[in-house]
């Protein structure tokens, strides 16, 4: 069995709210869609994050389609390898894997398939039973944190993930009203987007301390790394790092160093989902937690970074998902956490999902009607 063709499809699927937090204002979600076929009429999907500009990801794409022409799907590991030593693509490590990662996800999904197995079999075997994601709330007045938060709670979620950085005061009024409106036992988190100065940050953190805040996600810049391995000492609130965790060397180099309680990455950062699951391994050993990180993904990646997930030992409640937040998909089926906190065992072989041809039409047509989702989409 060998890789013949690749097809690709730029694809805009939009938010219910527009997303705001210190570093982007981004209305929907932007994704480069693959699709790849054996000699064997086998079929593998995946997705790449968008990242600052679509273009590049996919050109990416074709430029690496080469190293898997005429090859066997599982020898993923080594394709990968050549596509970034003989390839150079190890000097464009961020759009590299950002790239790789949708190619990674359907040669799992071939695979899968040619054996009848799930991909998180493939992957080891899941050490779980399910795993548990959070509910992302959107900036907004009081009464409106009040009503999303009241509709995370009808679909049983637990964990609420807010950002901030922008106004600290209007922040802690909307982080004193989720704790009202979840009540005592559920999680808070927070995210700053290292939008803090090591000398506001401690000061910032000791008025969220009261609200009981399970952790903060990057509240300083991630360079140079002491920033945050210095807060920690300053502040009784968990500490997650994200910013900096851009490959699988930076990753390993924060946790190794210790900088954080918790590292909040993805596949996409590292390329590969038994990247994912090895870069994870190392934050256990070190003692540490992992949250599977959102960049804003359709069906595809999620359901991909949730075989992934299954396999992980030390990952936390409350991962990380926009499937609740996007208005459709391009699956034929809803993924289980569009509108629920809960996701077990996939059923079917590979990543188990069939592509929606209709809907993925519809995606590709907004796409060229409205162009990417930029981040910066208040400018």
């Amino acid at each position: 069995m060998k890789v013949v063709s690749l097809e690709t499809f730029i694809v805009n699927v939009p938010y219910k709210r527009t997303e705001v937090s210190s570093v982007v204002f981004r209305s929907g979600v932007t994704s480069v869609i693959i699709k790849l076929t054996t000699d064997n009429g086998v079929v593998g999907w995946g997705e790449a994050c968008s990242g600052a500009d679509v273009y590049s990801i996919e050109a990416a794409i074709k430029a690496m389609f080469p190293f898997i022409e005429g090859k066997s799907p599982w020898n993923s590991a080594e394709l990968r390898r050549d596509a970034f030593h003989r390839g150079l693509w190890a000097y464009r490590v961020s759009t590299g894997n950002f790239a790789w990662a949708a190619i990674d996800m359907a040669l799992w999904d071939i695979c899968g398939k040619s054996a009848n197995l799930p991909v998180y079999k493939l992957l080891g075997g899941a050490v779980r039973s399910e795993v548990d994601y959070f509910f992302y709330l959107g900036h907004g007045t009081t009464s409106d944190i009040a009503a999303q938060c009241a509709e995370g709670m009808s679909f049983g979620y637990e964990t609420y993930y807010l950002k901030t950085g922008i106004d600290i005061e209007r922040e802690l009024e909307m982080v004193a009203t989720i704790r009202e409106a979840i009540g005592p036992k559920n999680r808070i988190r927070l995210d700053s987007n290292g939008a803090w100065s090591l000398q506001d940050a401690p000061r910032n953190l000791k008025k969220f301390e009261r609200y009981d805040i399970d952790f903060i996600e990057q509240p300083v810049p991630e360079n140079p790394m002491s920033l945050m391995a210095n807060l920690r000492s300053k502040t009784s609130i968990p500490l997650a790092a994200n910013e900096g965790l851009w490959s699988e060397e930076d990753a390993n180099r924060l946790i190794m160093n210790q900088v954080a309680d918790v590292y909040t990455f993805s596949p996409y950062w590292v390329g590969t989902l038994e990247k994912f699951k090895q870069v994870s391994y190392v934050a256990n050993v070190m003692g540490s937690k992992v949250c599977r990180h959102t960049h804003g993904e359709m069906g595809v990646a999620a359901t991909a970074f949730h075989h992934a997930s299954l396999t992980i030992s030390n990952l936390v409640l409350g991962n990380q998902q926009t499937a609740a937040h996007i208005e459709g998909d391009i699956l034929e089926t809803e993924i289980p956490i569009s509108k629920s906190p809960k996701w077990g065992l996939p059923e079917g072989a590979g990543l188990g999902f069939a592509i929606n041809e209709q809907a993925l039409s519809i995606g590709v047509s907004r796409f060229a009607k409205e162009g990417q989702y930029f981040p910066y989409g208040q400018i």
